[in-house]
């Protein structure tokens, strides 16, 4: 089974093109929804959150809003959320490709925003980059409900830049053109690991 890692700055377009791997027939791990169902009420975060940063639960969730506030006024305490919350991910994660190996999917996802900035580009088999150009990046963020230039800077901030993360990946699919000229991207990169993978086990 091939595991392949899917990453890319915010508003590149990642979320859709993971989409595109999961109409392929790919099972996808979403870290984003494993995190949400971590903080969502009874999820495995809220009792160690809550002692860590007792201002961030709210009806016994975390609420991702005062978390994000209490992040911007303690940027320190980012190493504790991610020594609590990553090895939690781990373990869902763990659950999600035994499911697959045991189900003889050929291949998985790892969709993980923080691919790089996490190094878990160590535990995939080829990495995948969504990209997009700069302008087109800031207009899909800045369109979001809730986002300024600050959060904007402050995110980009935690991550590895584009032009790195493009210059590190196996495949960078191009999200600039629309849907459909991503899923066309998306079945070449399998078709390629397809022969890779005929190639190696001839």
């Amino acid at each position: 089974m091939i595991v392949i890692g899917l990453t890319g700055s915010i508003g590149m377009g990642k979320s859709t093109t993971a989409g595109l791997f999961a109409d392929e027939g790919v099972p996808v791990f979403d870290a984003d929804a494993a995190v949400a169902a971590l903080y969502a009420p009874g999820g495995a975060a809220v009792k160690p959150l809550g002692e860590a940063f007792p201002d961030v639960i709210r009806d016994g969730a975390v609420d991702r809003d005062a978390l994000s506030a209490h992040l911007k006024a303690h940027p320190q305490d980012f190493a504790r959320l991610e020594s609590i919350v990553h090895p939690l991910v781990g373990e869902a994660r763990h659950g999600f490709i035994e499911k697959a190996r045991a189900d003889g999917a050929p291949f998985v996802v790892f969709d993980i925003p923080l691919l790089f900035e996490t190094d878990q580009h160590e535990r995939v088999d080829v990495i995948v980059v969504v990209s997009a150009p700069e302008e087109i990046q800031r207009e899909r963020v800045l369109a979001r409900n809730g986002m300024s230039e600050e959060k904007l800077a402050m995110i980009l901030a935690r991550q590895t830049p584009d032009a790195e993360k493009r210059a590190r990946a196996d495949f960078v699919v191009d999200t600039s053109k629309g849907v459909d000229h991503a899923r066309d991207q998306v079945r070449a990169i399998l078709e390629a690991l397809r022969e890779q993978a005929d190639n190696r086990f001839p």
